[in-house]
């Protein structure tokens, strides 16, 4: 079973770029679905992007145009690049994969935008 472990978030100004990774370990990790959610303080957790095994990706409407995901099979790791951040992008940032039965969530990384 693959376990997911999420990197890159930290404090960075209004219009500012960070890069999530969301590392995987184990088997077959090509074929999982990935997503990247996140969750503002006393709200729900909401899906940002989506990437298929294949690389095809979606996006909330929120983020289209400023955030692209991405993934890398030979390095078993996710991206998500955030672009032109805004203070309604801070949350815990969540990396999501699920395949057949399989349903994993990392435990989360904060990204804060903030003068």
């Amino acid at each position: 079973q693959v376990q997911l472990v999420e990197s890159g978030g930290g404090l960075v100004q209004p219009g500012g770029s960070l890069r999530l990774s969301c590392a995987a370990s184990g088997r077959l990790f090509s074929r999982y679905v990935v997503d990247w959610y996140r969750q503002a303080p006393g709200k729900q957790r909401d899906l940002v992007a989506t990437i298929s095994g294949g690389g095809r990706s979606n996006y909330a409407d929120s983020v289209k145009g400023r955030f692209t995901i991405s993934r890398d099979n030979a390095k078993n790791t996710v991206y998500l690049q955030m672009n032109s951040l805004k203070p309604e992008d801070t949350a815990v940032y969540y990396c999501h994969a699920a395949y057949a039965s399989y349903n994993i969530w990392g435990q989360g990384t904060q990204v804060t935008v903030s003068s």
